[in-house]
């Protein structure tokens, strides 16, 4: 009796020990699967917030070309109610890291593309109201490279609105450093010929 209690005995501590090592090897694979679902779910996260600003960029290039192709004249004093109506867009994320800049391009008789003029504008921290910057182009840059070959139509005028965001993840897991989303938008005066800013050009010249 005692050799089959011994057994028993035995048999019970065999199969403690294999549930044991069961569960270990349950931590295991855990311990190895855990990361790659982090990754996959903050992944997700950050993936969708960029599409999301990313259409919305879009959207704010689309309005500040369309709003100033509207317009007859422009100046110093309404130029930053467009940029404030186009970079709200954003909402809810940041708009103090939109960069947004709005040119009048004029192409002549050879279809060559040239600035009339150009402006940008950003919302500082804290501010309602857009302020005007120093944009990247001036008056008189050749831009016929970006310009696509269907819109260079000779003697006419194009409004380029130019927008950027630097989108840089909360978290952090997948994308570890910020990404610049940008995009740009033609559109074409809608009530004028052309759209003087501070009284340039005057005339418009065709």
């Amino acid at each position: 009796m005692q050799e089959i209690a011994n057994i028993w005995r035995n048999a019970h501590s065999c199969v403690r020990d294999f549930v044991a090592d069961k569960r270990a090897v349950a931590a295991t694979e855990f311990a190895v699967i855990v990361p790659l679902m982090l990754a996959m779910f903050f992944g997700t996260v950050e993936f969708s917030s960029a599409v999301a600003i990313d259409r919305k960029i879009t959207m704010i290039a689309r309005t500040l070309s369309d709003l100033t192709s509207q317009s007859t004249k422009l100046d110093n004093t309404n130029m930053p109610d467009t940029f404030t109506a186009s970079i709200s867009v954003i909402m809810p994320y940041d708009a103090t890291l939109v960069k947004a800049a709005i040119s009048q391009i004029h192409i002549d008789k050879n279809s060559i593309a040239t600035v009339d003029w150009s402006t940008g504008g950003t919302i500082a921290s804290g501010a309602t109201q857009a302020t005007l910057t120093v944009s990247a182009r001036k008056a008189g840059d050749i831009v016929t490279s970006m310009i696509p070959a269907t819109l260079l139509v000779p003697k006419t005028y194009l409004i380029l609105s130019e927008v950027s965001y630097l989108y840089t993840p909360s978290v952090g897991y997948v994308l570890k450093s910020g990404v610049t989303l940008a995009d740009v938008s033609y559109t074409r005066p809608r009530q004028v010929t052309c759209v003087p800013y501070n009284d340039v050009p005057s005339p418009c010249v065709e």
